[in-house]
């Protein structure tokens, strides 16, 4: 496919929809480095997708460009593997994806899971308990599908975005009588992705449970946070996978907005940082770009990379 000369001459000048490319905050970034680079690494929510859960057609191609050019793309994200197809088929993604915040690594071609590190089902069933003395609610993510006792809000939302897909590319929701019984069920309890309209509440839960029962809490949005096996992490994830292919992560560029994104941005030779992000998440980041809603993604690629 050819370049679109036109676009990508308008991207480099100027987004045309938020923040130019030039006034954008740069930090520290290494431009010897950019030369090095070997891996794109993306985060999903709130980063390469807008905030109607699109891809930018100008992060599209950008990206396709970066492909010919040699450069392996991963997609390094807190969703399920099921909530992520209709974008690794947009992208023509040959890699494999780290999902749930580094709790496995899915291969969709082979349609299996590579490796993983699942929560233990004593410590989901701890946790559970915990959620009903708290009267809290979410979904649990396992095997091939999410599961929920409640429709809650973030359920719905998250079912109802699934009903805008094609059925082949629609993630499984189910309602269950009892997380427990299922947790007890299933091959592998990946995380629990938890709201509450009571924030502080649900950041003492956070530190409670990291406490009592040395689970990972990550917040991958500013309303939600994930609860993960101890020790999984983007960053760790992506390590082992960019030293599998025999690179280290100097040759990473990784971009991320929220605090689950954080380990991997530092873990990377250049850490790239959404304008969306929290400051203290862009305090971690090399370089600061645009946010989610311009074409920011490919500006950096375009004036770095290719």
């Amino acid at each position: 496919m050819a370049v679109n000369a036109e676009l990508k001459r308008r991207i480099l000048s100027d987004s045309g929809i938020g923040v130019p490319f030039a006034q954008t905050k740069i930090l520290n970034l290494n431009l010897e480095y950019a030369m090095t680079t070997r891996v794109i690494a993306l985060d999903l929510d709130g980063t390469l997708l807008t905030p109607k859960k699109t891809l930018l057609p100008s992060s599209i191609e950008a990206l396709a460009r970066a492909r010919e050019a040699g450069y392996r793309l991963i997609i390094v994200t807190g969703r399920h593997h099921v909530a992520i197809h209709p974008f690794y088929q947009a992208l023509a993604l040959d890699t494999p994806a780290i999902c749930c915040n580094g709790t496995y690594l899915y291969d969709y071609h082979a349609k299996t899971v590579l490796e993983a590190d699942p929560m233990p089902v004593n410590k989901a069933l701890q946790l559970i308990e915990m959620l009903n003395e708290h009267h809290i609610h979410g979904l649990m993510y396992v095997d091939d599908a999410m599961v929920y006792e409640h429709p809650t809000g973030h359920v719905i939302r998250t079912s109802n975005w699934a009903q805008t897909l094609p059925p082949e590319q629609r993630p499984t929701f189910t309602q269950v009588a009892s997380l427990a019984e299922t947790a007890q069920q299933v091959n592998a309890v990946w995380k629990f992705a938890l709201t509450h309209d009571d924030l502080p509440q649900l950041q003492n839960f956070g530190k409670h449970v990291e406490h009592e029962l040395g689970l990972e809490c990550e917040w991958s949005w500013h309303d939600q946070v994930d609860i993960a096996r101890g020790g999984n992490s983007k960053g760790k994830r992506l390590t082992k996978w960019v030293e599998a292919q025999g690179w280290s992560m100097e040759n990473v560029v990784a971009f991320g907005d929220n605090f689950n994104d954080i380990s991997m941005l530092e873990a990377a030779g250049t850490g790239v940082a959404m304008g969306n992000a929290d400051d203290a998440v862009k305090a971690r980041a090399n370089i600061v770009i645009g946010d989610n809603t311009t074409d920011s993604i490919a500006q950096f690629i375009y004036s770095h990379l290719i």
